[in-house]
């Protein structure tokens, strides 16, 4: 489950703050193992992507290329996006020199085609934005007609119920922004996020013409159970997942 940090504050200067190239080497090396990364977000995603055998996918905000690579093991073509040029040099390490790896903001707009897409994979990435309309348009015009949109988020609820937790209050009904310091393989960052609740997520998917298929809360794979014995393979409020669909 996300937790809060002691010391954070509601608003801040985007430009400070997110800087995955500092910790890009420990941020990798945490994702490769831990419970939530490992053994709960990525396998949750794989299965909704289901069967990509030569399907076209682009991997937004592909960080240093955990999931490009287990997609592209099952047969998808995959391109990978993210801000960090420092994550995209590591994902280029891991995925080998022909890999289609580039540097893109998902706050801009995305130099691809119309309809250049079968999917798009939005791992743990939307909730860094403030403003999801002008990015799920983008993400809506890539894709071709009857393709998909799969995202997965901070889960709206558990972030509330953690900051309550730690003596705050606030309303799970607006959309705030939140400062976390990460510090990994010794480098520190702070991360800010937008947390918004659940109807604010689903009302930004359909405006930008999505349907909704799915709306998932799994729990973590069975292996989760001999690595990390807390777990009991009950679900857990750690992230939210979503199939969207294109007419």
């Amino acid at each position: 489950m996300p937790t809060v940090p002691e010391n954070h504050v509601e608003t801040a200067h985007p430009s400070r703050f997110n800087d995955y190239d500092r910790i890009a080497e420990g941020y990798t090396a945490e994702n490769e193992t831990s419970l939530l990364n490992a053994y709960y977000e990525r396998p949750a995603m794989l299965e909704l992507a289901g069967d990509v055998t030569g399907r076209r996918i682009l991997d937004a905000g592909c960080g240093s290329g955990p999931l490009f690579h287990a997609l592209r093991d099952r047969g998808a073509i995959v391109t990978g996006i993210d801000a960090s040029a420092g994550m995209l040099e590591l994902a280029r390490q891991r995925l080998g020199a022909d890999a289609d790896l580039r540097v893109a903001d998902l706050a801009n707009p995305l130099l691809f085609p119309d309809d250049a897409f079968d999917d798009v994979i939005a791992s743990l990435v939307l909730h860094y934005l403030e403003d999801w309309g002008p990015t799920l348009a983008e993400l809506r015009r890539v894709l071709r007609p009857g393709g998909r949109l799969l995202v997965s988020v901070e889960h709206p609820f558990a972030i509330t119920l953690m900051r309550h937790m730690a003596g705050e209050k606030p309303s799970y009904f607006e959309t705030r922004n939140r400062i976390e310091e990460w510090t990994m393989g010794g480098q520190t960052a702070q991360m800010s996020f937008w947390d918004r609740p659940l109807h604010a997520m689903t009302e930004a998917f359909t405006a930008a013409g999505f349907r909704i298929s799915v709306i998932s809360e799994p729990p973590p794979v069975p292996e989760a159970r001999d690595v990390f014995p807390e777990v009991t393979g009950k679900r857990m409020l750690g992230f939210l997942f979503f199939v969207l669909e294109t007419d």
